[in-house]
């Protein structure tokens, strides 16, 4: 296809990532096999730049240049009708952590080049679009796991950036990439609509994701039915949700919420006097949480 283009446009080259930045006088698009081609704008009608967009990808030239492994991973997590998937080598575990920065705080480039300062090695990084994307971390025994949290704090002191990640499980093999890849993305969104968290991995997730799958009718009974007359009870709904967020552990939730352990206590004492739940037992603890969940 690329010989076939370049018969009509002479100037049509493909990028490579010794060539450093695209070119701005150049359209750029993506090919159904993940290439990267420019065209120079002075061969490029209107009429060509839609019929061009019809069967390629237009390519942002405001995204830093694809790396070597972006490319490659670009290629297994994108399905092309016919072809066999593919993989390559894989040295370790991986997993996706999805990121989401406010509409016009960085550019593309420069988050780019901020991540990568916070890893010790290079990340492959794929875009969605200019505000959210997919960073891939490669799962290494002999360093610790990167703590999103800590890279928040700096990307928010340093760059006054507000971003927030969903950390995906690991994967052993590319028996499901695809469907991973979509997965990961479809779920942080989920997730981010019932939560003002920073940083959430998936199991943290699974609450978010159970209560998404249910309909809204039942929602509102499970709401009713285990909150009972603390349905709208705001200071209770906190004291009960840090006090899960504690672990249960009374000392920690009177420390957070800035009570006296006697006084947490009575306020326990009391939501189980009214509802028969016993909130300090972690069984009946889980559907009171599932239940605030529900109510948001």
């Amino acid at each position: 296809m690329i010989g076939q283009l370049r018969k009509i446009y002479p100037s049509l080259l493909v990028y490579t990532t010794e060539k450093g930045s695209l070119d701005v006088r150049y359209k750029w698009f993506m090919t159904e096999d993940n290439s990267i081609i420019g065209i120079h704008q002075k061969e490029l009608s209107d009429k060509d730049q839609a019929l061009l967009a019809a069967f390629l990808t237009p390519y942002n030239v405001a995204f830093p240049p694809m790396t070597n492994d972006e490319l490659r991973w670009k290629k297994a997590v994108t399905h092309i009708e016919g072809h066999p998937p593919f993989t390559f080598p894989l040295a370790n575990p991986y997993r996706f952590i999805y990121f989401s920065i406010n509409k016009n705080q960085i550019t593309p480039v420069f988050f780019h080049e901020a991540i990568q300062e916070l890893f010790e090695h290079p990340v492959p990084i794929l875009w969605e679009n200019e505000f959210e994307g997919l960073i891939i971390e490669e799962q290494n025994a002999s360093e610790d796991n990167p703590s999103y949290e800590q890279m928040i704090d700096v990307l928010m002191s340093d760059l006054y950036v507000k971003i927030t990640f969903f950390v995906g499980p690991f994967q052993k093999s590319f028996d499901s990439i695809q469907p991973y890849y979509r997965s990961v993305i479809r779920d942080a969104k989920k997730v981010f609509a019932y939560s003002d968290k920073t940083v959430i991995t998936y199991i943290d997730a699974v609450p978010y994701l159970l209560i998404d799958q249910i309909d809204p009718a039942f929602r509102n009974e499970l709401s009713r039915n285990v909150l009972q007359e603390f349905i709208d009870d705001e200071d209770t709904l906190k004291m009960l949700e840090t006090f899960v967020h504690s672990n249960l552990n009374i000392s920690e939730t009177a420390k957070e919420l800035h009570l006296h352990r006697n006084s947490l206590q009575y306020r326990l004492d009391r939501f189980f006097e009214k509802t028969g739940i016993d909130i300090r037992q972690f069984h009946q603890a889980m559907p009171v949480y599932l239940a605030m969940l529900a109510k948001e």
